[in-house]
């Protein structure tokens, strides 16, 4: 097909009827009469004005640029072997620089669709602009000219997405619907509903049905009865329009410490919960579990400039000297009566300062009572070191929700080493594998393998399997997932090869028993199945530090129970039972 190689004219003037009724599409060599014969006389090219050919003149400066380039890069190559300062030049270095210029500008000019041709050969009307037409088929052509291109024929016009029908539920009042008008009208702010209304359920209600009248899409399979809502607000979530229900199973008894704990764990994963009892009936044969805190404390960092370096090294050494630490710790320490700064360690970038502020944060997780504690301190900070800018109160160096290495080595919330031994008779019974086996694997998968992946204190089979589901079924923050699963496995054995010891080492699982989503009825009836419900009176944090054993307890069944079923080879065979069921759950609730 032959292109119009002509820059596309005015609109009045862009096409001539042939006697046929069609377009008639003219070349630049030979044109017809029009009633603006300037508008369809050829305009000259930006490679006219060259005294080669256009393919010829490219070549040229394609290869002087990149012989330049090479031609530079050996001498400064040569010049840092030499240890000559890069900014002593020869008269042929600078010969070379500006002929490496001058072809970078040439070539950038020719792939920006003829640059030079944009200020010499400029017509008085703009041609290029293509908003102020009808006809938007063009196409740049081998010269970088715009062409026109006819359209394909019989072409289907384009679908439009029709817009949703609304989806509407009589409401339980005349009131109601006049509510959710207005939020569908815009007039009234979905998030305000709770305080206009002084009904968290009602408002709940209103703001579902409004959102399926906006949306058009139904919500039903989303329960809204059977839940508190005056319970999230200002807590836990902010507009709801119901809640997802997740299911909780029980694994256990963990025998741990010489105390049976019967685990809640919510999941949609089948095969976990039942792989987590099968570890946990492993070890209570052989006797249960030991656990050892060797670490609590929450940690926040915020992140401090100065004009210089110097000046951010001064309130280093500051809060690392010793001297210093009792009365940074007393204004830590009013945040909250469970607040009891330990220590802070900084980090510098530049003049930038990071301080890691860490404390114990009692039965709560921690993170509101930190933050309030450290603000405490830059307030006071601020009397000695006027010029201290606060960036933050959060620089990442805490490290919160993210797999850091800062917290993999020195630990964040509760530390926690959890071993057991794992009998011969009882790791041929019901692990249904042998030690040599689970030991060769751990060694090649959980170590070894994570390895080679670059992991970030991944070093296990599924720790964050188990850290979830009774974070879920436990009201603990789901993200907090991601530093509380870093965990190393290990196994060898023990009693001249004839049992199994494994252990699981977590340097920061952050949980809390009180606070956030431990308050709501299901996750609060979690808790309390495990005995850790609410904040101890006896002992400020106990019930906390004894929820991250339990978690790191189940891991350790759960790490057990999964490296036996793959060295035994029964992974996918036990998916596929557990996981992938054929029964028509539709038809069983109907009958």
């Amino acid at each position: 097909m032959q292109m119009d190689s002509r820059r596309r004219p005015p609109k009045s003037s862009r096409t001539t009827s042939s006697n046929d009724g069609g377009p008639l599409h003219l070349h630049h060599k030979q044109l017809a009469p029009s009633v603006d014969d300037r508008s369809l006389s050829p305009t000259p090219k930006a490679s006219d004005a060259l005294p080669l050919p256009l393919y010829l003149t490219n070549a040229i400066f394609f290869t002087l640029f990149f012989s330049v380039a090479y031609y530079l890069l050996h001498r400064w190559r040569d010049k840092i072997r030499n240890s000559t300062p890069l900014h002593v030049v020869t008269f042929a270095e600078i010969a070379a620089i500006v002929s490496l210029m001058a072809s970078f500008i040439y070539l950038l000019g020719f792939f920006g669709i003829d640059f030079v041709q944009s200020f010499i050969t400029r017509p008085s009307h703009d041609a290029w602009d293509l908003e102020d037409t009808a006809n938007p088929n063009y196409l740049i052509n081998e010269d970088h000219r715009l062409v026109t291109c006819p359209p394909p024929a019989n072409t289907p016009p384009i679908p439009k997405i029709p817009n949703p029908e609304p989806i509407i539920t009589p409401l339980a009042s005349v009131e109601d619907e006049e509510i959710v008008k207005s939020v569908t009208d815009g007039t009234l702010p979905s998030y305000s509903l709770e305080s206009k209304l002084g009904d968290c359920k009602r408002a709940a209600v209103i703001r579902r049905e409004a959102l399926q009248r906006i949306t058009g899409r139904s919500l039903e399979g989303l329960p809204i009865e059977g839940f508190d809502y005056d319970s999230v607000l200002g807590q836990c979530c902010e507009m709801p329009v119901g809640y997802v229900q997740i299911p909780v199973g029980i694994a256990g008894p963990l025998l741990l410490n010489g105390m049976e704990y019967m685990v809640p764990m919510a999941t949609t994963e089948g095969c976990l919960v039942a792989s987590t009892n099968r570890g946990c009936k492993a070890m209570y044969a052989s006797g249960g579990a030991t656990s050892v805190l060797l670490a609590d404390g929450m940690t926040r960092a915020p992140v401090v400039r100065f004009e210089t370096a110097k000046r951010a090294s001064e309130l280093k050494l500051f809060l690392e000297e010793p001297d210093n630490f009792d009365t940074l710790s007393i204004v830590f320490n009013r945040s909250s009566r469970f607040a009891r700064l330990q220590g802070i360690k900084c980090s510098m970038a530049g003049k930038n300062l990071y301080m890691r502020f860490k404390c114990s944060t009692g039965d709560a997780m921690g993170m509101n009572m930190v933050s309030k504690g450290v603000q405490n301190v830059l307030d006071f900070l601020q009397s000695d070191f006027h010029d201290m800018e606060v960036i933050g109160i959060s620089g990442n160096f805490c490290s919160d929700k993210k797999p850091a290495a800062v917290n993999w080595i020195e630990g964040r919330g509760k530390s926690v080493v959890c071993e057991a031994i794992i009998k011969e008779e009882i790791v041929k019974k019901v692990l249904k594998t042998s030690v040599a086996s689970l030991v060769e694997l751990n060694m090649l998968k959980n170590l070894a393998g994570s390895a080679v992946a670059g992991a970030l204190g991944g070093f296990n089979a599924h720790a964050s399997n188990i850290v979830s589901a009774v974070f879920i079924a436990t009201g603990q923050d789901p993200a907090q997932n991601i530093e509380s699963s870093h965990c190393i496995t290990m196994m060898e054995a023990v009693n001249n090869g004839k049992d199994l010891h494994v252990s699981v080492t977590m340097p920061s699982i952050e949980v809390g028993t009180v606070g956030g989503g431990t308050q709501l009825a299901s996750q609060s009836a979690c808790l309390n199945l495990l005995g850790v419900k609410g904040a101890s009176k006896e002992s400020p944090g106990s019930n906390s530090r004894l929820l991250a054993s339990i978690v790191a307890g189940s891991v350790l069944a759960g790490e057990l129970s999964l490296m036996a079923a793959i060295a035994q080879g029964q992974l996918v065979k036990s998916h596929m039972k557990y996981n992938r069921s054929s029964r028509d759950i539709s038809k069983a609730a109907s009958s």
